[in-house]
C-alpha cells in the first residue's frame, strides 16, 4: 500500500479579461477496489458563483462552475492523499481466449457485458483505419489467451512509437499518429484503445498522474511529475486489468486514477467555454510525493 499526496495546478492566462466562464472538472480522483482518497480540495481562484457536485455518465466525480467574476487569470487547484494499493492480476496466459471476451454484436443480456458495451464502441478520438486494425490482428492469433496478447500489443505500441511531445495536438487522429510514429500517452492510449476496439473487445481511457522520478544525483523538483494516460481492458472473470503503452508496463501502485471514460474528451481535467478572454496561455504542475503511512498531507493552500 502506497500512500501520495497529490497536488495538481492549473493556470489559465487571458490576454483580455474574460467577463464569464463556465467549466467542467475532472479532477477529484476515482474510489476504486485499489484506491482510495483522503481529504480531497479543488480550490478555484477567483471563487465559482456557481458550483455543483456530482457524478457523470462513467460514474466519475464532476464539479460544474460558474465564474461571473471578470478576471484575466484563472487558478484551479486540486489535491489531498491518495492511497494506492497493489494489484494481484492472473497469469497472462490463465486468461481466456480473446475471442471469449468480443461483445460487439455477441446479443448478451448479462449485466457485466453490458455494463462493458459503452467501451466496445469507437470514441471520436479512437477512430481508425484499416491499416490500424490490421496491425492489431498481429497480436491476436486464433485462440490466444488475451492477456497475453494484450500486453504484446501493448509492448509492440511502446516499441514502435516515439515518445515526442512537439509531434502532435490534442485533437491529433488515431490514423496521423500511426502514420508518423510519434506522440503522447494520451495519443498511444487512443491507439491502443482503436486496436482492442477494432478486435471487438472492451476497454477504457484512464486519465490520471504518474509518480517521476528525479535522474540520477538530483533532486525532485517540485510540478516536475505528469497528467498520464493509459487504458484498461475487460478480461471475463477478472475483471479491468489497466495496461501502459507509454511504459510498456501493467498499471502500478504508482499510477493513480482521476477518471475513465471512451476517449480523452470524456475525462478531460478541465474544460469549458468563456466570454471574451482573447489568446489565453495554460500552464500545469503536477506533484506526486510517497507519504510514509503515518504522514498528513496539506494538498491545497
Amino acid at each position: 500500500m502506497i500512500r501520495y499526496a497529490v497536488k495538481h495546478r492549473t493556470e489559465f492566462l487571458y490576454s483580455s479579461p474574460v467577463a464569464i466562464s463556465h467549466h467542467l472538472l475532472h479532477l477529484t480522483p476515482r474510489a476504486t477496489d485499489r484506491q482510495r482518497i483522503d481529504g480531497w480540495r479543488v480550490v478555484l481562484t477567483p471563487a465559482p458563483a456557481i458550483r455543483r457536485s456530482g457524478t457523470d455518465f462513467f460514474g466519475n466525480a464532476v464539479e460544474h462552475l460558474t465564474i461571473q467574476d471578470e478576471h484575466q487569470t484563472l487558478v484551479v487547484q486540486a489535491g489531498g492523499t491518495v492511497v494506492v494499493e497493489p494489484g494481484h492480476g492472473p497469469a497472462p496466459s490463465d486468461t481466456v481466449p480473446w475471442e471469449d471476451a468480443v461483445i460487439i454484436g455477441g446479443g448478451s443480456r448479462d449485466a457485466d457485458v453490458l455494463a462493458a458495451q459503452p467501451f466496445a464502441f469507437d470514441a471520436d478520438m479512437t477512430r481508425a483505419g484499416d491499416a490500424v486494425r490490421a496491425w492489431a490482428r498481429q497480436s491476436f492469433a486464433p485462440g490466444r489467451p488475451l492477456l497475453d496478447a494484450a500486453l504484446e500489443l501493448n509492448h509492440r505500441v511502446y516499441e514502435a512509437f516515439e515518445y515526442d511531445p512537439a509531434a502532435t495536438t490534442i485533437t491529433t487522429p488515431v490514423d496521423e499518429v500511426f502514420d508518423i510514429r510519434r506522440g503522447v500517452c494520451q495519443d498511444f492510449a487512443h491507439l491502443m484503445l482503436a486496436c482492442l476496439r477494432g478486435m471487438g473487445l472492451a476497454a477504457r481511457y484512464i486519465s490520471g498522474y504518474l509518480l517521476t522520478y528525479p535522474p540520477p544525483g538530483g533532486e525532485k523538483l517540485q510540478g516536475s511529475d505528469a497528467s498520464h494516460a493509459w487504458v484498461a481492458v475487460r478480461v471475463p472473470e477478472v475483471g479491468w486489468i489497466d495496461l501502459d503503452p507509454t511504459n510498456d508496463k501493467i498499471a502500478t501502485t504508482e499510477h493513480i486514477t482521476l477518471a475513465w471514460g471512451r476517449d480523452y474528451a470524456d475525462v478531460s481535467p478541465v474544460k469549458g467555454a468563456i466570454v471574451g478572454g482573447g489568446k489565453h496561455e495554460v500552464k500545469v504542475d503536477v506533484d506526486v510525493r510517497p507519504l510514509d503511512n503515518q504522514a498528513a498531507a496539506t494538498a491545497v493552500t
